[in-house]
């Protein structure tokens, strides 16, 4: 399937969105994982310390990047009025030897995690900026294979 990720284009078999030490997982991180599990057609493997979804539909994943989208922007509104100024990004990751393999002997995936940055600061003041990676929630997108 062919995907979009804000201007960015891959082709890829599937993209499986993660959901790492539920016990430990932000509320935030919760509400995106569970906004893509709400989807039509998608379902949800639980392990012991993890939950799966496995997309390979491009609609479903059009779906999937809007609903993320949906949950950040509301976490943006929910900032104090006044108080901070709220942002998030994407932040795409891969590791690969000459060969295209991973660290564990996997064929090579993209990966993509959110940063939040929170701004905060009174007029008059010098801005102080955080940023937070959510470590807990995460996109893998698959490398084609090459015996197709």
């Amino acid at each position: 399937m062919r995907i979009d990720l804000y201007g960015l284009v891959f082709e890829t078999p599937a993209v499986t969105c993660y959901l790492w030490s539920p016990w430990r997982a932000s509320h935030l991180e919760h509400r995106l994982f569970d906004a893509i599990a709400h989807l039509s057609g998608v379902e949800v493997e639980k392990q012991a310390d993890e939950r799966r979804i496995t997309l390979t539909d491009q609609k479903t994943w059009r779906n999937a990047v809007q609903a993320i989208a949906r949950v950040m922007k509301g976490w943006q509104e929910e900032a104090e009025s006044g108080g901070d100024k709220r942002s998030w990004r994407w932040l795409l990751e891969a590791d690969t030897d000459s060969n295209g393999f991973e660290q564990g002997g996997e064929r090579s995936s993209l990966w993509a995690f959110l940063r939040l940055a929170l701004d905060r600061g009174n007029p008059g003041e010098e801005e102080k900026g955080e940023d937070i990676d959510l470590n807990d929630f995460g996109l893998r997108i698959f490398p084609v294979d090459e015996t197709d």
